[in-house]
C-alpha cells in the first residue's frame, strides 16, 4: 500500500506546507504534483496516490500558503474561490516555491532514477515553466492555463514533455491551443487532443468532468510515465 504524510518545504522567507506519498516500494523517481486553482484537493490527492501506486514518489506542495485562505470544496462558489486565490500569487515566487519543492524531493532518501514534474491547470502552467527553469527528467502539463503566456519559454524546455488538452476547452480556444502546438512542437513532445472535452476534464467534479477523455488521457500519461521515467 502507499504511504501519504505531511511535510515541509524549508525557504528563504517561510516554510511551505507539502504533502508526500511514498509508493508500496517504499523508493522510486519523483513527481512533483502542481496543483489546480483549487489547491492541493481531494482530487489532486487522488491523483497522488494513483501516481504513487505506479511507483512515484510524489510530492504536492500547497502552492496557497502565501495566500490568506483556503478552498472550501463543500461550496458552491469553488471556481470563485480558487481564482481569487490565485489572484493572490505573484507568478515568478510560485515557480520559485515550485522550484524549491523540486528540490526537496530530488534529495529525499526515497528518491532514485530521476525525477518529473507534472501540473493541471494552473499547475500545469506552473510546471511549464519549471522545466524550462530547472532540471527536470520529464514534464506532463493538462491543460496548462497559462500556456498561452509562457510560450517564449517553449526553447527552454527540452526533456520529454506530454501535454493534454480539450478540444472544447472554453478557456483555451482551438487556434491558441494550436499555437501552444507549435511552439512546444519537438521530438520529444507528444500533444494529445481530446474531443469534445472542456476544461479541467479530469476532474471528476460534474462541471468538469469528461468520463471518455479523463480515462484515455489518464491511460496516455501512464503509458508516457512508463516510457520516459519508469518506476
Amino acid at each position: 500500500m502507499t504511504v501519504a504524510t505531511t511535510t515541509d518545504v524549508r525557504l528563504g522567507d517561510g516554510t511551505m506546507p507539502a504533502h508526500l506519498w511514498l509508493p508500496p516500494g517504499g523508493t522510486g523517481p519523483g513527481l512533483l504534483l502542481l496543483q489546480e486553482i483549487f489547491g492541493v484537493s481531494e482530487y489532486i490527492r487522488s491523483r497522488a496516490e494513483d501516481l504513487a501506486r505506479l511507483g512515484y514518489v510524489v510530492l504536492a506542495p500547497e502552492l496557497y500558503w502565501r495566500t490568506d485562505g483556503t478552498v472550501d470544496e463543500s461550496r458552491a462558489d469553488v471556481l470563485e474561490q480558487g481564482m481569487a486565490l490565485q489572484a493572490q500569487l505573484e507568478w515568478d515566487q510560485t515557480v520559485g516555491d515550485s522550484v524549491a519543492a523540486l528540490d526537496a524531493l530530488r534529495a529525499r532518501p526515497e528518491v532514485n532514477g530521476g525525477t518529473g514534474v507534472i501540473g493541471f491547470c494552473f499547475g500545469g502552467g506552473v510546471a511549464f515553466n519549471v522545466a524550462a527553469v530547472a532540471d527536470v527528467d520529464v514534464l506532463v502539463s493538462y491543460y496548462g492555463s497559462a500556456l498561452p503566456q509562457l510560450l517564449p519559454l517553449a526553447d527552454k524546455v527540452g526533456v520529454p514533455s506530454l501535454h493534454h488538452f480539450g478540444t472544447a476547452d472554453a478557456y483555451i480556444p482551438p487556434e491558441t491551443v494550436e499555437e501552444i502546438r507549435a511552439a512546444v512542437a519537438g521530438p520529444e513532445v507528444e500533444f494529445h487532443l481530446h474531443e469534445g472535452a472542456g476544461h479541467a476534464f479530469d476532474n471528476p467534479h460534474p462541471a468538469f468532468v469528461h468520463h471518455a477523455a479523463r480515462a484515455d488521457a489518464w491511460s496516455q500519461t501512464v503509458d508516457f510515465l512508463a516510457r520516459r521515467l519508469p518506476a
